[in-house]
């Protein structure tokens, strides 16, 4: 059967507004879903915040860049080392290593330091040193090494 030429030119308009099938991005394209990526992995790979395709991991994992040791985090999975700590008296959080024993140990306040809470301290012992002073962070003492406060002479 043979159409009159007219009829194709009132064809010609459905043809191109077929939308045609995108293919997946490859690695390194930018995306915005795992579902836009050949490799169904969409993620950050650096300091830069958009995301882009990436490989898995050979345990078929999805994983995002994560921030080196001293950058600025909020959260500990932002960090290589999954620590996200306070480093020193200004209370801003950067990636830190852990201990040998694999713990995330934030920074503490020395012994002289004011402090409200025993664990805001190194010695993890926050008292009034006497009647007239604030909570200072103090060394622990006696045998058992415990929180204990300076002992005074008994005046008699």
């Amino acid at each position: 059967v043979r159409l009159p030429a007219w009829s194709l030119l009132l064809l010609l308009p459905l043809s191109l507004s077929v939308k045609k099938e995108k293919s997946p991005n490859g690695i390194g394209e930018a995306c915005e879903g795992h579902s836009e990526c050949q490799s169904h992995c969409c993620v950050t790979n650096s300091l830069n915040p958009r995301t882009f395709c990436t490989s898995r991991t050979i345990f078929l994992k999805c994983l995002s860049w994560q921030k080196p040791n001293s950058h600025t985090c909020s959260e500990h999975s932002e960090c290589q080392s999954n620590c996200c700590v306070t480093t020193n008296d200004s209370m801003r959080m950067f990636c830190k290593p852990k201990t040998i024993f694999l713990q995330c140990i934030p920074w503490r306040k020395p012994n002289g330091h004011d402090c409200t809470d025993h664990t805001e301290c190194r010695s993890q012992c926050c008292i009034m040193p006497n009647e007239v002073s604030h909570h200072r962070c103090i060394p622990r003492s006696g045998l058992l090494a415990q929180c204990l406060p300076m002992v005074s002479p008994l005046h008699t």
